[in-house]
């Protein structure tokens, strides 16, 4: 059995589907933050069968749960605080994602003007279609 140890502030996040925990971890940009991170991937779960795991030492307040969200709108987030679970958030698509992903349409705005934020609505929830500002270009997934 592996265990590791409890956090004294931040967040863990579970329930993430077996294999994304990276891309969350370069999603949050948690490389460029001064915090712990512990991740565990491929552990076994009664409710999935496999599953990923990741425990971010941090100020609440830190991470953006949009890109949460917006990643897999179905993961837990627990808040920690003095090794205590404080709350714990439901997460759902976001309306809006900024600088998260960027359009790939070579003729949008932003392939030319490079200062501009990247800007992707949610068009279609129940198909998790995400659609550039400024072209409507489909993010694919």
């Amino acid at each position: 059995m592996l265990n590791v140890g409890a956090i004294k502030e931040g967040y863990v996040l579970d329930h993430i589907k077996a294999g994304t925990a990276m891309k969350i971890y370069h999603y949050l940009k948690l490389d460029e933050l001064d915090c712990g991170v512990a991740m565990i991937m491929n552990a076994r779960s009664n409710k999935m069968g496999k599953k990923d795991i990741l425990k971010v030492e941090c100020e609440l307040g830190t991470l953006d749960l949009d890109i949460i969200g917006f990643v897999d709108h179905n993961i837990t987030v627990n808040l920690i605080k003095d090794e205590k679970i404080v709350d714990k958030k439901a997460l759902k698509l976001p309306l809006q994602i900024k600088n998260v992903i960027k359009c790939k349409n070579p003729r949008c705005i932003t392939s030319i003007e490079q200062e501009l934020d990247h800007i992707f609505y949610l068009t279609n929830p129940e198909k998790e279609v995400y659609r550039c500002k400024y072209c409507e270009t489909k993010y694919k997934r």
